[in-house]
């Protein structure tokens, strides 16, 4: 077979976090723990996810990971999911017969301690299988070289065709599944591109990106927030929403079913207090309101659960790179009570937006009998929401 014949790809992302990460400290392996506010293997996940060219994300999960892997990519992120073994090949040759059960042509491998992933890494990539079987990103070495013995420094190593590999590594699918099916040698590889290498499959090098050095220690992870905050910039949006009352046995209040003499009317499920966090959210990164995405008119949104816009909003932030720091949602009417459905409603709108509780604020105050909400005539909602995202 033709190792650079052309062909049409279809190209799927294995993401490959089997790890323990033991050497990042913390309490969790290094690929749960949060960079600006996001999970590391969530941010590696979004990379590839939001690639034109990939049509699916699958991860191989360590032995008893799966709750963490499940809170660090909550709900917005849908991946298939495989346990990992005993070593890296293992864990990869894991990934690849799972995805074997409706094969790709490509695939890229992928390390969840490397959450800054561009772009154009990929678009090289993908280039580069049109050529070859491999291809893998590569940085050229700067530093001096030297060998070292018992501590002491000895002769220098020419960095002459050195260079250091990074991932996604980029393979056909059907060779890199053979290359580790045949894989028999008592040492492990580092990477895949070893594996490929052994079977005999050219592998490419290109252009990487020294975002993408991977995250062994504590200090790794404190450089990358620290080098995160620097490309960052805050961003405020404001939402209102006001909704009347109809006849009916409860409010939807923050996702959340609250008993009252009657119902909120509304094309969905009238929900203000979720309605003002997505016009706030959408606010955050200039993307017109509710409406604009869910129009009224639409027999789709008939009933329909709020969270959905709430969770479409908070995908297109993620997709421009934003986290979403705090929002302070103020609820206004003179009936039902908020305070004793606080703590429940700050629990939910935290699960929808998969951020911490601590980052959300709910309020309630009246309008001392004046005005719509005054009259008991509805109910209105105010959100404020602060977002940290690339500057524009």
């Amino acid at each position: 077979m033709d190792q650079n014949r052309p062909i049409e790809q279809n190209i799927v992302a294995l993401i490959v976090a089997a790890g323990s990460g033991t050497r990042a400290g913390g309490d969790i392996p290094k690929q749960y723990r949060q960079i600006g506010g996001v999970a590391v293997i969530a941010r590696a996940f979004d990379a590839l996810a939001s690639h034109p060219a990939v049509a699916a994300v699958h991860i191989v999960v360590g032995a008893g990971q799966e709750m963490l892997l499940d809170r660090a990519l909550g709900e917005r992120r849908p991946a298939t999911v495989t346990p990992g073994g005993a070593t890296r090949r293992e864990s990869v040759l894991a990934g690849l017969e799972m995805i074997a059960a409706i094969p790709p042509t490509h695939v890229l491998i992928h390390d969840a301690a490397r959450p800054f992933l561009s772009a154009a890494v990929i678009d090289r990539l993908v280039a580069a299988l049109a050529e070859a079987p491999g291809a893998v990103p590569i940085v050229p070495i700067v530093d001096t070289l030297v060998r070292v013995d018992a501590g002491s420094m000895g002769d220098t190593v020419s960095r002459d065709g050195l260079a250091r590999v990074q991932t996604p590594q980029a393979f056909r699918f059907d060779a890199i599944l053979a290359a580790h099916r045949d894989w028999t040698h008592a040492t492990e590889p580092t990477d895949d591109a070893q594996v490929a290498r052994q079977a005999g499959l050219v592998v490419l090098a290109v252009p990487g990106d020294a975002m993408l050095d991977k995250l062994t220690h504590e200090a790794d992870l404190v450089a990358a927030e620290s080098r995160l905050a620097a490309t960052m910039t805050s961003r405020t949006g404001m939402g209102y929403d006001v909704h009347a009352f109809a006849d009916g046995d409860h409010v939807m209040l923050c996702g959340m079913r609250i008993p009252h003499t009657h119902a909120l009317a509304g094309h969905s499920d009238a929900d203000v207090g979720l309605h003002a966090i997505t016009d706030a959210l959408l606010g955050t990164i200039a993307d017109g309101d509710i409406g604009s995405h869910f129009p009224p008119s639409d027999p789709r949104w008939k009933g329909a659960d709020s969270a959905t816009f709430l969770r479409h909003a908070a995908s297109l932030v993620a997709a421009e790179g934003g986290t979403i720091d705090h929002v302070d949602l103020t609820i206004i009417c003179e009936a039902p009570k908020v305070g004793p459905h606080r703590p429940a409603m700050r629990a939910r709108v935290a699960e929808i937006l998969d951020v911490p509780i601590g980052r959300i604020s709910v309020k309630a105050t009246t309008t001392e009998r004046l005005g719509f909400t005054g009259r008991g005539e509805g109910m209105a909602a105010q959100a404020v929401v602060t977002v940290r995202a690339p500057a524009a």
